[in-house]
């Protein structure tokens, strides 16, 4: 325990009970023969997973030319439609700039669900009627090009691109950044502030690396002009007080509020004042450490939810401004050498993709459940003193209420200096092969059943040859400079 402070070493004791909690079977580590923890992949040091919200790949890439993009006719102009509710067809057409509208399209567990239509793909269009019957039924079809995503678009031609990465579940934000800390949604179906007070048996990833000594940072946009303790007691009032005005909102701004307040994903299952004031950093201490080359073992990098994380109605120019930055700031810094980066996004966010989500390994045998939705003491209250906001409740869950198929397509690549040139991974990934990439790396074991089944995006990596990408490539300048707004 030498040259461990009291902090550390609090944080691993909590970690250890929380991976034994319940005593889960978390299934067989990637060598057996060797203890946990062990560097099974030295060649990578850092791994940096980028996570951005709510768009499809074909909204996004369909057009790029490499992977399966979006179909096309005779003449190479993308070709699919959905009909609307009158059996009209709306056909996907080019956005026209790169602001979003409000409240179209959407992805709730209901709307994702019509969207798949059991695998036929033909509900975007009924979906967003469905959900803002004085919106813009068409908005889900619409997608941008390169002109209007150059980096993106520069990046996906250039660095391993994961044509079947899909979402972990057809539902919202929430429960899919959940796979990516625990392999489960642990039966979460909503973004709703109410539901997020439970944890999994099997603990998460980040339990997996305090447990292990591994270090861990949550990096997210924070004033950096406060100490950790004050940012963390404001974080903690604005958690507060949003869970007792959000009863009285409507319920989409009610969710959307919830996301600013909690910025950032380690916080999506309980963080405790410890971990925070230990894994949670500022995006501007991200950019110190990747120039330096002192990233941690692994980090997740949030954007700012409210102006660019890329979720409607912002403009996404702001967003690939800052994933730009992100991924340059990598590209040049001191630790490129031995760092593995992933660039993709939590869900689709509504918008259209052709190719029909596969069914899943199911984590666990927990079913989807809301506090507010479904039968439970919570409702019970709600239901007398908050009727509007239970009968909105209702209106995002549907049946079924199983995470046994994967939710839509979304963009990825795998940016590493030993990344594979001209390279297409065709395998199905999900949010769970990021889990298992870390659990080969350093010889841990599976969470559930899904991240079990899971492939890593190894096969994008060559370790038998010199690294391809050791000089950083060239690439597009996003449409807007970072900080330029």
């Amino acid at each position: 325990m030498r040259g461990e402070s009291a902090w550390q070493r609090l944080d691993k004791q909590t970690a250890h009970r929380r991976t034994r909690k319940g005593e889960l079977r978390p299934g067989e580590r990637p060598d057996p023969a060797r203890p946990p923890g062990t560097d099974l992949l030295p060649q990578i040091k850092h791994i940096v997973v980028l996570m951005m919200e709510n768009h499809s790949f074909d909204n996004y890439l369909g057009t790029l030319g490499r992977g399966e993009g979006l179909p096309v006719d005779e003449n190479g102009v993308p070709d699919a439609e959905n009909p609307d509710t009158a059996g009209h067809a709306v056909r996907v057409y080019p956005m026209s700039g790169p602001r979003q509208q409000a409240g179209v399209p959407c992805q709730s567990w209901n709307a994702s669900h019509a969207q798949w239509a059991g695998g036929k793909m033909n509900g975007f269009v009924s979906a967003s009627e469905a959900a803002a019957p004085h919106g813009d039924k068409t908005a889900g079809m619409g997608y941008w090009t390169e002109r209007d995503l150059p980096f993106y678009h520069g990046l996906a031609s250039t660095f391993p691109l994961a044509d079947h990465w899909f979402s972990s579940c057809l539902g919202p934000t929430f429960p899919n950044r959940r796979f990516l800390l625990a392999g489960t949604a642990h039966g979460l179906i909503d973004d709703l502030p109410v539901n997020l007070i439970d944890r999994p048996p099997a603990g998460t990833i980040l339990d997996m690396l305090t447990k292990h000594g591994i270090s861990w940072v949550n990096y997210r946009p924070a004033a950096e002009d406060q100490s950790h303790l004050r940012r963390y007691t404001q974080y903690r009032r604005r958690r507060m007080k949003h869970h007792a005005r959000s009863l009285g909102r409507p319920l989409r701004r009610a969710t959307d509020g919830v996301k600013r307040d909690l910025q950032f994903t380690s916080s999506l299952y309980p963080l405790g004042l410890t971990r925070y004031l230990l894994h949670v950093r500022g995006i501007d201490q991200f950019f110190a450490d990747a120039d330096s080359g002192r990233l941690p073992a692994f980090c997740i990098v949030d954007p700012n939810f409210e102006e660019y994380s890329e979720e409607n109605p912002q403009d996404i120019s702001k967003g690939e401004s800052f994933a730009a930055e992100v991924i340059n700031r990598v590209l040049h810094g001191k630790g490129w050498p031995d760092t593995l980066l992933i660039w993709t996004y939590d869900e689709h966010g509504g918008y259209y993709d052709h190719v029909a989500p596969p069914a899943a390994v199911p984590p666990d045998d927990l079913p989807g459940r809301s506090l507010v939705a479904h039968e439970s003491w919570l409702r019970s209250v709600l239901k007398v003193l908050f009727p509007g906001y239970v009968r909105h409740a209702e209106n995002l869950v549907c049946e079924p209420l199983q995470y046994d198929t994967y939710g839509f397509r979304v963009p990825a690549v795998i940016v590493s200096p030993y990344a594979r040139r001209d390279c297409v991974l065709s395998e199905v990934y999900d949010h769970t092969s990021v889990l298992k990439l870390v659990e080969e790396k350093w010889n841990l074991p599976a969470l559930t059943r899904r991240d079990a089944a899971a492939i890593s995006p190894m096969a994008g990596l060559d370790f038998d040859a010199p690294p391809a990408f050791l000089a950083p490539p060239d690439l597009p300048q996003p449409r807007l400079a970072w900080g330029s707004w």
